[in-house]
């Protein structure tokens, strides 16, 4: 016979009752978690309908008036516009089968009308290999346009569409000797294709210089972040009277979209450079009479500052004037020619310099020359007075 203990008895019961739970705890445990589910649902997995059939517009907040610089922007834009033309470049190729012509676009850009004669100003480089130019006016008319000339060292050209007057309408001119940095700019032109595109910013710098396509400076260039793309070359850089103020031309962009930093031709250059084209097809442009080595040779050949002569042209200015070419000995030896490092008392150090010297300069004009001949042993200082000559100019 075996007894149970006092404490094997306590443990069998403390069993029994864990074993026996409560209803009403069980009750209260799932009616708290239910209403936890419940809220959890409500803030979470709730499922809207995907459709409301009684859907309405939203009622339109009232915005008031334009602000006073949104008016004049837009006033800008609508006074500017009916000026400003989109160019489409083509190239005609023969096919060598049939021996048809045909057309190949090129390129486009933008021009703006300089008179009711129909004379639409642009970029060089718009037009430059091109052999056929349409242009379309604001109204959404084309027009076959015709090359009256262009300057490449200016990066400017004119073509000429036989529109009515009535459809044409000249940018007002203004000036760019008193721009002033921080003046607000609108650019309008075609970037991209998209036509009638109109940018703001403000002049961020003046007497910029850039290269125009012969590699010549381009002078007194205005700087502005106004943003001017692909398609906007030719386009009108304008003040806030409306008036032009520079043709867009370069943007400074390794990836050749806008990144800050655009250039405009100023229009005071314009206002010279487009009226001798049309009266022309050029303008006179001022040379010496002389081909030059560029930079590199001249580092390589005397390393010091200056333009070294290559060749004297017959008849010209510099052969008048005594100027020496580079020349090849008997011995086949390059004898160096003149290395001019001075014009008028303003010293001449690199090619940049004589051609921005030239921009300034008149046909006709005397000008006192100081040369360096002999080099590179037998070196003298030579000074020569010249007349200076007008140049032939290019075609596109």
């Amino acid at each position: 016979m075996s007894f149970d203990t006092d404490s094997q008895r306590t443990r069998r019961t403390n069993d029994s009752q864990a074993s026996q739970i409560n209803p009403l705890l069980i009750l209260a445990l799932l009616i708290v978690a239910s209403m936890f589910l419940l809220k959890s649902y409500q803030q979470f997995g709730r499922v809207s309908p995907l459709f409301d059939p009684q859907a309405e517009p939203r009622a339109v907040t009232s915005r008031g008036d334009l602000a006073e610089d949104e008016k004049s922007t837009i006033e800008i834009f609508q006074n500017a516009s009916p000026s400003v033309v989109h160019i489409t470049t083509m190239a005609v190729k023969r096919n060598r089968l049939t021996l048809d012509l045909f057309q190949i676009p090129q390129g486009t850009g933008s021009g703006f009308i300089w008179d009711i004669d129909g004379h639409v100003v642009t970029n060089y480089h718009v037009v430059q290999g091109s052999q056929r130019y349409q242009v379309t006016l604001a109204d959404g008319s084309n027009w076959e346009g015709r090359f009256v000339g262009g300057e490449p060292d200016y990066d400017l050209a004119v073509l000429k569409i036989d529109a009515p007057a009535g459809r044409l309408k000249p940018i007002p001119v203004g000036t760019s000797v008193d721009l002033q940095v921080g003046q607000k700019v609108f650019a309008i032109g075609n970037p991209f294709g998209l036509d009638q595109t109109l940018t703001t910013g403000v002049i961020s710098g003046l007497g910029r210089e850039i290269m125009s396509v012969t590699q010549r400076p381009i002078l007194n260039v205005i700087q502005t972040d106004a943003a001017i793309n692909p398609g906007n070359s030719g386009g009108p850089l304008l003040d806030s009277a409306d008036r032009l103020i520079g043709v867009n031309t370069a943007i400074y962009s390794p990836s050749g979209t806008y990144a800050g930093i655009g250039f405009a031709v100023p229009v005071d250059t314009v206002n010279r450079v487009v009226p001798s084209i049309i009266r022309g097809g050029h303008i006179d442009r001022v040379g010496l009479g002389v081909t030059l080595f560029d930079e590199a040779a001249v580092r390589q050949l005397v390393n010091r500052p200056g333009v070294l002569i290559r060749d004297v042209l017959p008849g010209g200015a510099a052969a008048e004037a005594g100027l020496y070419p580079s020349r090849y000995d008997s011995s086949s030896s390059l004898v160096l020619g003149d290395l001019l490092v001075q014009m008028d008392d303003k010293p001449i150090r690199r090619a940049s310099d004589l051609f921005s010297f030239l921009q300034s300069a008149e046909v006709g004009q005397n000008v006192k020359l100081e040369v360096i001949r002999g080099l590179p042993t037998r070196e003298e200082r030579v000074h020569l007075e010249l007349t200076l000559q007008a140049l032939p100019t290019a075609s596109p």
